[in-house]
């Protein structure tokens, strides 16, 4: 009897995801380290001379404040994109990678259901994506104090770090859904890094191209866009990122039990 295909697909990528939990962590935590420098007000002063639609694009207009420089660098930029990296390759792997190394016909040989792989694989990467964000909250609140981040609350890192996790989960569940249609890996992650690169430019850059409700097609908006740093966490946006993830789930699966797995 095949085991529980959830427990085992967190125990093979076991070393995996703990290498993604601390690189993200680590990264976390070296640029969040920055702020008392950044917030003595030189960086401030030289970001002033930058174009605006620049600093409105980047949110660089109140670098001085915790939750201003967070919500710029560590959480704007290089932690979301970690997020949805990880999201593209593991789900990448979840079907479409089985499909492609012969594994796939063996998995199925085996009392396990089309639909039970792909709900089992997404669980697993969901489960991948809450505990890199739970390592990074805790890695803020590690250097909180020392690295004068003490502005932003515990329950503000919290909904930070929940939304972080959402906006991998989303990625994911948009490379298992291309993965179970297609099978094939490398096409899956191109086109989840593809659009995960064109959603992040769609956020933000659409207010400097005039079309702002553009950003409403973008996950990003409803990852930061609410500024949970700021104003905790928002319950409508993650609710969003969650249904988009589910549906994209549920579309891969009616597809991938419908295609013909020997052609």
């Amino acid at each position: 009897m095949l085991p529980n295909v959830l427990t085992k697909t967190l125990s093979d990528d076991r070393r995996v995801l703990a290498g993604w939990t601390v690189g993200a962590t680590l990264a976390a935590i070296a640029y969040a380290s920055f702020y008392p420098q950044i917030s003595g007000g030189q960086m401030a002063e030289a970001v002033a001379g930058y174009p605006e639609a620049l600093r409105e694009a980047f949110r660089l207009d109140d670098l001085t404040s915790a939750a201003g420089y967070l919500g710029s660098s560590v959480f704007g930029l290089i932690l979301p994109l970690i997020a949805m990296f990880y999201g593209a390759a593991t789900g990448a792997r979840a079907i479409a990678g089985d499909e492609e190394s012969g594994r796939l016909d063996l998995i199925l040989a085996h009392p396990v259901s089309r639909t039970r792989l792909v709900l089992h694989r997404f669980g697993a990467l969901s489960a991948g994506a809450l505990v890199i964000a739970f390592a990074i909250f805790l890695g803020m609140l590690a250097i909180r104090g020392s690295a004068k981040l003490t502005d932003v609350t515990v329950t503000e890192f919290a909904a930070q770090c929940l939304n972080l996790a959402l906006l991998g989960i989303v990625f994911g569940a948009l490379a298992i859904g291309i993965g179970a249609a297609t099978g094939r890996r490398g096409l899956v992650f191109t086109i989840t890094a593809g659009t995960g690169v064109i959603a992040y430019a769609l956020h933000t850059f659409a207010g400097q191209l005039g079309a702002d409700s553009g950003r409403l097609l973008s996950p990003f908006h409803y990852y930061i866009g609410g500024e949970p740093l700021d104003n905790g966490m928002q319950w409508a946006d993650a609710s969003v990122l969650l249904g988009v993830a589910l549906a994209l789930v549920a579309v891969g699966t009616v597809w991938f039990n419908r295609r013909d797995l020997n052609t």
